[in-house]
């Protein structure tokens, strides 16, 4: 048995931008060990897994080392895989059940909207050997899900950042999304996400911190439809609209790879 296997560059409408992310699409349930491995494999940020189910589609997503609750960019990946491939037509409607519940992906022109919950995230404080390595003294910081929000004072602190990744990772549960307002036209906010803890050091372009990023900026800002910009060495723009509990992601994406995976699964299961 072969595995339709595809690699794609999310948040991005160029090749070898945004967040690359590999997208398998199996037959049916097979045992998390084996996805685990391949996402080990694969060594992406994300590895998502699709199976046909109840009229739509199961969705899991692992890092090389953990399987996760949400992923925005891996999502993304998924939708557009499956429309490039013929598996739902342009104009359907892609409906994921995940352990975030149903997520929708639709298509506008050359950018995909997916319906996502939206993350509140709360004043909180951040501990020393974190704002050691990484060297910043922000102006607010909050917590959401696993993950510090450290808004800083301007956009270049967030570029120059150069994080001591050993030192973060030591520090338990623990992943950072730093944060400031944009200076560059056309966007709001910059961005960046680190994550050594679960074997990524930094996120290019972390889809699924938007859902708490966009709220957070909307507040601020006084504005519901807003445009982030990750500054991570590929770099990646996502679109975000406010809309009380749910959020609407928007980006493009880019297939740089397919091919098929020769390794079948060993068993089905969970």
């Amino acid at each position: 048995m072969t595995i339709p296997f595809y690699q794609i560059d999310a948040f991005t409408t160029v090749p070898f931008g945004g967040n690359p992310a590999a997208v398998c699409v199996l037959p049916g349930p097979v045992h998390a060990s084996w996805m685990q491995r391949v996402a080990a494999e694969m060594n992406l940020s994300e590895t998502a897994f699709l199976h046909p189910m109840d009229g739509a589609w199961s969705l899991r997503w692992f890092t090389p080392v953990t399987e996760v609750d949400l992923c925005g960019h891996a999502t993304l990946a998924c939708a557009h895989a499956l429309w490039q491939s013929g598996l739902l037509a342009p104009g359907t409607r892609a409906r994921f059940h995940t352990r975030s519940g149903q997520l929708t992906a639709d298509r506008e022109g050359d950018l995909i909207l997916m319906d996502f919950p939206a993350i509140a995230q709360h004043p909180s404080s951040a501990p020393a050997p974190v704002l050691r390595a990484l060297g910043v003294t922000p102006t607010y910081v909050g917590h959401f899900a696993h993950t510090l929000l450290l808004e800083v004072a301007d956009a270049d602190t967030v570029a120059r950042l150069e994080p001591d990744f050993p030192a973060l990772a030591a520090v338990p549960d623990c992943e950072v999304c730093v944060t400031a307002r944009a200076t560059r036209a056309g966007h709001d906010f910059v961005s960046r996400y680190f994550a050594p803890g679960v074997g990524i050091d930094e996120d290019p372009v972390t889809g699924s911190a938007h859902c708490a990023l966009g709220p957070y900026w909307a507040r601020k800002l006084g504005k519901h439809v807003l445009v982030g910009y990750q500054a991570s060495a590929r770099g990646g723009t996502v679109k975000v609209t406010d809309r009380g509990e749910r959020v609407t992601l928007a980006g493009g994406a880019v297939t740089v790879v397919e091919g098929t995976l020769r390794t079948p699964p060993s068993s089905s299961g969970q």
